[in-house]
C-alpha cells in the first residue's frame, strides 16, 4: 500500500503562508496546496522529514492529515466563541479551532489519557496558542452547570481510516471492543449534547468506516436527543452519509452527514456529522474572568498583582518588550506566571466530574532564587519580535556547542538571562555567566534543534 503523503498546515497566525513556504523552498522542499483547504500543503520532493525541519520545532507549521484539515472548518469556530473539544489530543483539530478563532474566546481542551495530554500540550506550546484551558478527565463525565457554543466530539473509534498510516493493517479488534467502543460513542455524543447551549453546534467525527460508529451513533442522537441534523456540504471531495447498511436502515437525515474516503483526498479517511442543539429551556454559559491567581495557589491576589507589576515591568525595561505583550493576560500558578488570551473560563462553575485542568495558555515568566523574572523559553520563542533587548546572535558552530550543553565565548555583559537569536530567529533563553554564554533550552527540545540542523 502506497504511504500516504505528507501534508501540513501553516500556523498562519505566527507566519505567512508565502513566507514558509519560500523558507521550505529554500530547504529543498517542494510542495503544492490542497485544494479545498485553505493553508493546507502537501510536501511533493524534499530533503528530509518535514517533522526534523528548524520550522517544525518553531511552531511554524503542524504535519496533518489532509482529511482531518476538514473538522474543524465543518465545526465553524467563530472568534470569541467559547469552544470544548471533548477528546483532544494529540491536538491537530483543536490548534486548528484556536487559529480559526485568533487565538480569542476560550478553547477547553479535555482529554483522559494521560501520555496523549503531554503530546497535546508539547504541540500548545509550540504552535503557542494561547486560548486554550487543557483539562484532564473521561468526556462521558464532563462537568455540567456552564454550555458551549460549539463542542467538538472526536470520538474513539476502531480506525478503519488510518490503515495507511499502519502500513495497511486492518485493526484486529474483537467484538467487545466494538460494543465499547460505540457506548463510549453514544456517551460521549450524549454529554456533548448536554454542554451546548440551545442553538449550538456539535460536530460528530471519526476515523472509520463502521456505520455501526458514525451512521448508528448519529441515528440514535437524533431520536434522544434534543438535536437536529444540519447537510454538511464540505468544499472537497465527499459522499453522503448511508441511510442503510446490510439490512440496517438509519434515520433518512444521516445522508446529510458526510464520508470522506482515501481516494477523496489521497489521505484517511473520516465521517463528520453536524448537529444544532434544539432549545430545550435554558442557557448557562460561562462568564467568570481568569483570575489573577489559579484557585488553590497559596499566593494571594495582591501578591500576584506586585510581583507580576514588576516582572512586566523587567521585560518592558531589561528586554524592551514593546506593544505585542499588552494584548495578553496572566497567572499566577505553581509560582510561575503563565500567559494567555481567554476572555473567561468555566472553572468556577464545575461541581462535578473527576476532572483536573492541566495548563492555562502559555508558561510567560519563570522566577530565579531570588525572585527576579526570567521569560521563559516560550515566551523568548514566541514573541522574539518584541524582546529588542538581552539578545545575542549566535552562528551554526555556536548554536551547535550551545545545544550540545557546552559554553561559549561572550561577550562582556550583565550576568543573567539572555535571548539567544540564530539565523534570524529566537530560538529560546539562555544565560550569561562567568564561563560565557549557556543555552537554557530543556534538554530534548535542544536535542530536536540540534538533530534539525544536520
Amino acid at each position: 500500500m502506497r504511504p500516504e503523503p505528507t501534508v501540513f498546515r501553516v500556523r498562519e497566525g505566527r507566519i505567512s503562508e508565502a513566507a514558509l513556504l519560500d523558507r521550505l523552498l529554500a530547504r529543498g522542499f517542494t510542495t503544492e496546496p490542497v485544494r479545498g483547504l485553505r493553508g493546507f500543503h502537501q510536501v511533493i520532493d524534499g530533503p528530509g522529514r518535514l517533522s526534523a525541519t528548524v520550522e517544525h520545532w518553531l511552531g511554524l507549521l503542524y504535519v496533518q492529515q489532509a482529511s482531518t484539515g476538514v473538522a474543524a472548518p465543518a465545526l465553524a469556530p467563530v472568534p470569541g466563541e467559547h469552544v470544548l473539544d471533548l477528546c483532544s489530543a494529540p491536538g491537530g483539530k483543536t490548534l486548528h479551532i484556536a487559529e480559526l478563532m485568533h487565538d480569542s474566546g476560550c478553547i477547553v481542551a479535555s482529554e483522559l489519557s494521560e501520555p496523549r495530554i503531554r503530546g497535546l500540550l508539547g504541540n500548545v506550546y509550540r504552535l503557542g496558542h494561547s486560548n486554550i484551558l487543557v483539562t484532564a478527565g473521561d468526556g462521558r463525565g464532563f462537568p455540567t452547570g456552564v454550555t458551549f457554543d460549539r463542542v467538538l466530539v472526536d470520538a474513539p473509534c476502531s480506525g478503519e481510516g488510518t490503515l495507511r498510516r499502519g502500513g495497511g493493517q486492518a485493526p484486529n479488534q474483537s467484538a467487545s471492543f466494538l460494543g465499547y467502543v460505540t457506548r463510549a460513542q453514544k456517551g460521549l455524543l450524549e454529554r456533548a449534547v448536554a454542554v451546548t447551549r440551545p442553538g449550538g453546534v456539535i460536530l460528530y467525527v471519526t476515523c472509520t468506516f463502521a456505520p455501526e460508529e458514525n451512521e448508528a451513533i448519529v441515528s440514535d442522537a437524533l431520536e434522544r436527543l434534543p438535536v437536529e441534523l444540519e447537510v454538511l456540504n464540505l468544499p472537497v471531495p465527499h459522499a453522503r452519509g448511508l441511510t442503510e447498511f446490510e439490512g440496517t436502515r438509519f434515520d433518512p437525515r444521516v445522508e446529510g452527514a458526510a464520508r470522506i474516503y482515501p481516494h477523496h483526498l489521497d489521505s484517511g479517511g473520516l465521517f463528520l456529522a453536524r448537529l444544532r442543539k434544539l432549545d430545550d429551556g435554558g442557557e448557562r454559559p460561562f462568564r467568570a474572568p481568569v483570575p489573577s491567581v489559579f484557585p488553590g495557589d497559596e499566593m494571594s491576589s495582591d501578591d500576584a498583582e506586585v510581583r507580576l507589576s514588576a516582572a512586566l515591568g523587567e521585560l518592558r525595561t531589561r528586554y524592551g518588550a514593546s506593544s505585542g505583550l499588552d494584548k495578553l493576560r496572566w497567572v499566577f500558578r505553581g509560582g510561575r506566571v503563565w500567559f494567555h488570551t481567554l476572555d473567561a473560563w468555566p472553572l468556577p462553575q464545575w461541581t462535578e466530574g473527576g476532572w483536573r485542568a492541566i495548563s492555562v495558555g502559555i508558561r510567560g515568566i519563570d522566577f530565579d532564587t531570588q525572585g527576579r523574572p526570567r521569560p521563559s523559553n516560550d515566551l523568548m520563542r514566541l514573541f522574539g519580535d518584541h524582546l529588542t533587548g538581552r539578545v545575542v546572535d549566535v552562528d551554526d558552530e555556536e548554536m551547535r556547542a550551545l545545544l550540545a550543553r557546552k559554553a561559549i565565548p561572550a561577550a562582556e555583559g550583565e550576568r543573567g538571562p539572555i535571548g539567544i537569536r540564530h539565523r534570524g530567529d529566537m530560538v529560546g533563553r539562555g544565560a550569561l555567566t562567568v564561563d560565557g554564554l549557556k543555552s537554557e533550552i530543556p534538554k530534548a527540545r535542544a536535542g530536536d534543534y540540534l538533530r534539525s540542523l544536520s
